[in-house]
């Protein structure tokens, strides 16, 4: 559910307009539906279970309209490449003697061949490949997060509004976000995040060992998925230990060091040792993050606004030339312009990630939720959450997937709030709750409306999704032996439209796809794969087919 369309903004209109005309219009038809969602969140465990299976039933739903999704984004790739790396059991692979024809964005071809990123998505990719398609990972990790979004908020919250929220979710994130139609993540380090702030009112409810050990392992996923992000998430959480440590409560601090402070540090501990090993198999060294390496290899830009840009870089194809040197500084200059800019466009996606017209009336309860003590602890976290943020040059929503499960607690004590809101004896607040769980329907309209018009347009501009890679490499998986497809690119080329990646076998693999440098890596290229089917690919040409292989270097040759 990406921009809010006028349709959706006149039915938010002429809802609240009614509800304040007429707040107790349908009022015994929601009473019924809130009694029955009241009497379900009671059993706690199977509301869990219900939000687990609400989004993928949903999206599995959608299928005619929605298919599986193909992968589009330069980052998509990179965590297939992960996924699939570790569906093979290993966690990088060696480098390729010709990684300069496969070369590409977001992958590190040395010292080994793997993606950039953190392993986390790629393992969650790498258990839906064995399931039969990467896409069952994503499916599933959707419906644990809201799985544990209810988990998290039943300890915050009466049972009936963690249901409430972790349905909200659900849909949010199980039909027409890109969250789940993507492979570019967001629902696994919500999933951490949501641990983490779960098992905080248990630790001090009640001590037990295995809630610091669900918080270690919110914490681990943090950083095995958005490390930045997950380690600001976290600096309020350690501030609320230390100070519930400190707090004269009746509980000996003797007691929580042995069964809150030990436990976590065993877990975190353990997680520093597996991601020291990790870097060490990937780059050689236990400190050095992959994403970093990539980083200092090949971009020009500052990851922080107050960061100045290096100069430019010597590539060995013009795509990524022309994307670090020419596009990437286009993009962000410094200055205070371009500060405001980037700022207001994080603070519009947030509002078309997480939130939406459904969220318009709680947000006007903003000011008593800020003033709510209850509500503290979450307002800090948010706040904190957000300061690291607005700090990023750039940025996606799923960039603050850390932050899913808080975000949705200050929607519902906003709708709490709402809830109780009167003007003289009519319940106008009730009435403008129900609006915006109506909007919830609405919105799934509109977004299935564009969605039957306007195909893949979750995209952002990204481009119709690489359906034309996709199905020839279905064709070519189903023709017998092994191929080699050629890339030639164009001029001019869209930078963001990349053909060239590969499984995390390259030469093993059914179809392999090689760029076109036009130089002597070519013919070492051909010599290399001489027992494969050789066929060209020229994206930027309309409209696009696949024809055998002619070097145009070799003609040359011939001719003279």
């Amino acid at each position: 559910m990406g921009s809010v369309s006028t349709f959706e903004w006149m039915s938010l209109a002429a809802l609240a307009l009614c509800a304040w005309i007429f707040p107790r219009l349908g009022d015994s038809f929601f009473r019924r539906c809130e009694k029955a969602l009241g009497h379900l969140a009671q059993r706690k465990h199977l509301a869990i279970v219900v939000a687990f299976v609400t989004p993928i039933l949903l999206r599995l739903a959608l299928l005619p309209v929605l298919p599986i999704p193909a992968p589009a984004i330069h980052d998509e790739f990179s965590y297939l490449l992960a996924g699939d790396t570790f569906a093979h059991g290993r966690l990088t692979n060696p480098a390729h003697p010709l990684w300069m024809s496969f070369e590409t964005f977001h992958v590190n071809v040395r010292p080994t061949y793997g993606s950039k990123y953190p392993p986390a998505q790629g393992m969650i990719l790498a258990a839906g490949q064995l399931l039969g398609h990467p896409w069952v990972g994503v499916l599933l990790s959707v419906g644990v997060m809201s799985a544990a979004i209810c988990w998290m908020l039943q300890a915050w919250f009466p049972p009936e509004w963690a249901l409430l929220g972790s349905l909200l979710a659900a849909i949010r994130f199980g039909s027409f976000s890109y969250w789940i139609n993507s492979y570019w993540g967001g629902a696994v380090a919500a999933i951490g995040g949501a641990l983490v702030l779960g098992a905080l009112p248990f630790i001090r409810r009640t001590q037990r060992m295995r809630y610091a050990v669900i918080l270690g392992l919110g914490m681990t996923i943090l950083a095995n998925s958005r490390p930045f992000e997950g380690f600001i998430f976290s600096i309020s959480v350690f501030v609320w230990l230390i100070l519930w440590l400190v707090r004269s409560d009746g509980v000996p601090l003797q007691t929580k060091i042995r069964k809150t402070v030990v436990p976590l540090i065993v877990v975190l501990a353990l997680a520093g040792g597996w991601i020291g090993y990790y870097n060490w198999r990937v780059t050689g060294k236990p400190w050095s993050l992959p994403y970093i390496l990539y980083e200092r290899t090949y971009e020009t830009e500052p990851l922080f606004l107050w960061q100045s840009a290096q100069s430019v870089h010597t590539y060995n194809n013009a795509q990524m030339a022309f994307f670090y040197n020419v596009w990437a500084p286009s993009q962000y200059h410094r200055s205070w312009g371009d500060i405001e800019r980037v700022t207001g466009a994080k603070f519009e996606s947030l509002w078309a990630t997480f939130l939406g017209p459904a969220c318009l009336f709680p947000a006007l309860m903003l000011p008593w939720v800020l003033c709510d003590r209850r509500s503290r602890f979450l307002v800090v976290t948010f706040v904190i959450g957000w300061l690291g943020l607005l700090s990023v040059v750039w940025w996606m929503g799923h960039y603050a997937a850390p932050l899913t499960g808080v975000t949705f607690a200050l929607v519902i004590q906003s709708m709490r709030h709402l809830r109780q809101l009167r003007f003289e004896t009519r319940p106008v607040g009730l009435a403008w709750l129900r609006v915006s769980v109506l909007m919830i329907l609405v919105t799934f309209g509109a977004s299935m409306a564009r969605q039957l018009q306007h195909p893949y347009s979750w995209i952002f501009g990204f481009g119709p999704g690489n359906v034309q890679r996709a199905s020839i490499l279905k064709n070519l998986q189903s023709q017998p032996g092994r191929h080699l497809i050629m890339v030639r690119y164009g001029h001019p080329h869209y930078i963001h439209d990349e053909w060239v990646y590969n499984d995390a076998d390259i030469d093993s693999a059914k179809v392999a796809w090689a760029r076109e440098l036009g130089n002597d890596q070519d013919e070492k290229l051909l010599s290399y794969f001489k027992d494969r089917h050789v066929w060209l690919v020229e994206p930027d040409k309309v409209p696009i087919e696949l024809q055998p292989y002619t070097a145009p270097t070799l003609i040359t040759r011939t001719e003279k």
